[in-house]
Formats: C-alpha cells, sequence, structure tokens
C-alpha cells in the first residue's frame, strides 16, 4: 500500500500542471465531449430515498454532469455543494445548472483533500468519475471528517482492470499503461480498510454498450476527452491516433458503427461511529 502511494504521489505530482492546464482548456468542451451515465445516480436515488433533507458535496464536479441529474432526481430535499478545485470548471456548472432551472446548489472552489465543511455536517458525498484526480487517502480521511454517523459516500469510478478492456485500453496505443491513476479493485478496497468509521456496503457494477464511429473517436482522443491524453507528448499523441485508426478499422467492419463495451463500479460505502 505504502509503495503504492508513493509511486501515485511522484506520478500525481509530476503532472499535475498539465492535467489542471487541461480540465481549464477543456471546461467549455467537457459536456459535448464526455458520455454521462444515468444509471449509478438513479441507483442513488433508491438508496437514500428515505431521507427526508439531504446535506451532500458533489466532489470532482466538473461543469455539472451529475451535479444536475442529482438536482434532478433528488427534487428539493437536496441542497447541494458542488466542489471542485479548478475554476474554469465551476463557473462553466453555475452556468449549466442555471440554465437548466436548479436553485439548490453552490458552487465551492476546493480541493478534495480539503473540504470547506464542519465535522459531522454532511449526509451524502458524491464522486464521479473524479476520485483517480484525488489522493485517496487524504480524501477519504475528510469524508471520515464532515460525514455525520451513519451516512453515505459514492464513489462511481472506472477501476483500472475495465480502463484495460474498453476501446481505448484495448485499441488505443499505451493507453492503459498510461493511466495509472485508475485504482485497482483491489487497491481501491484496501484504502477503505484503512479507515475503521468507513464500512465498504457493496459495489455495483454498470456495463454500457457504446456506439460511436472512427470521426468521433478521433476528435474525442485529439480534444483529450480523457486527460489520459495529456500524459503523451504531442508526436507520440499523433502517432498513437493513427495507430488507433488502423486499430479500429482492423477490429471493426462498420468504422461509421463501432460497438464496445464500457465498465464502471460504483462503491457504496457508510460512515459509523
Amino acid at each position: 500500500m505504502d509503495s503504492l502511494m508513493t509511486n501515485r504521489k511522484r506520478s500525481d505530482k509530476a503532472a499535475t500542471g498539465t492535467i489542471n492546464d487541461h480540465f481549464s482548456e477543456i471546461a467549455k468542451r467537457y459536456q459535448d465531449l464526455r458520455i454521462t451515465d444515468l444509471d449509478p445516480v438513479r441507483f442513488i436515488a433508491k438508496e437514500i430515498r428515505k431521507l427526508v433533507h439531504i446535506e451532500a458535496a458533489d466532489v470532482g464536479c466538473g461543469p455539472g454532469r451529475y451535479s444536475l441529474l442529482l438536482c434532478k432526481h433528488l427534487g428539493n430535499k437536496l441542497n447541494l455543494a458542488c466542489i471542485d478545485a479548478n475554476k474554469h470548471m465551476l463557473r462553466e456548472l453555475d452556468a449549466y445548472m442555471k440554465r437548466h432551472g436548479m436553485s439548490n446548489f453552490i458552487p465551492m472552489n476546493s480541493a478534495a483533500e480539503d473540504l470547506p465543511f464542519p465535522n459531522n455536517t454532511l449526509d451524502c458525498i458524491f464522486a464521479f468519475n473524479a476520485v483517480h484526480h484525488f489522493s485517496l487517502p487524504s480524501f477519504l480521511q475528510e469524508c471520515v471528517r464532515v460525514l455525520k454517523n451513519g451516512s453515505y459516500l459514492f464513489v462511481y469510478t472506472r477501476l483500472r482492470e475495465q480502463n484495460r478492456r474498453n476501446i481505448w485500453g484495448r485499441y488505443f496505443p499505451k493507453f492503459y499503461q498510461k493511466e495509472t491513476r485508475l485504482y485497482t479493485l483491489k487497491a481501491f478496497t484496501r484504502a477503505v480498510a484503512e479507515f475503521p468509521a468507513l464500512r465498504l456496503r457493496w459495489i455495483e457494477y454498470f456495463t454500457y454498450t457504446r456506439t460511436s464511429t472512427i470521426e468521433w473517436l478521433t476528435a474525442q482522443a485529439k480534444a483529450h476527452h480523457y486527460s489520459t491524453f495529456c500524459l503523451y507528448p504531442l508526436k507520440e499523441l499523433e502517432d498513437a491516433i493513427t495507430d488507433f485508426q488502423q486499430n479500429i478499422k482492423s477490429h471493426f467492419t462498420d468504422v461509421h458503427e463501432v460497438k464496445w463495451l464500457d465498465e464502471n463500479a460504483l462503491f457504496v460505502i457508510s460512515k459509523s461511529c
């Protein structure tokens, strides 16, 4: 565990500036470039349907893709703090949520490792496709601090082994090897087990059939729709895109209807005394 976290810290430190710049640059286009999954939000809404009033935070919220879905599915009983370390993302979120008539949210510029809440004040914390950008031990420690007893932490993420099986991991050169920030199932569950106040109640797995075209997949890669692409030097990325296109042509009979499976996991974690 210690060696894993040491390696992650070195990698994160080297990439921090590049990744921050990436999110600032892509903020206005992020909604269009990424797919938003409704199923985990429906699952969460069902799990916490008995809560009458919910003080919650969406940590690593980006431009508000999942914040909006949470507000729509949980309604007026939800007060949602939308937390992100990138101010450009928060500006997009604020405009996006207001365009959709939402008022039960507040944007907050903060790191996941230093949440701006008093102790024992939140009923739920959500993190969608963001936890691999956090220092996981520090984030979990903050969750223990700010969550009430009996409250929930929901972490929706793509595991490292799942990343290997999707279209990018299978056909885009070195994508799986470069994306070392994602957690394996074993590493994530071990990290949670380090905190006696947290209990991993269960893991819900989601599988989606995706369909796209070679043109759109290429456009997504060129636009760095995954921050993984920022880890490639420019020339290496250009060569990898060319090889990716060739791989798609070799493995799919119709490049205008490319189908594959995406996988994600939702960790349902509770806090107890």
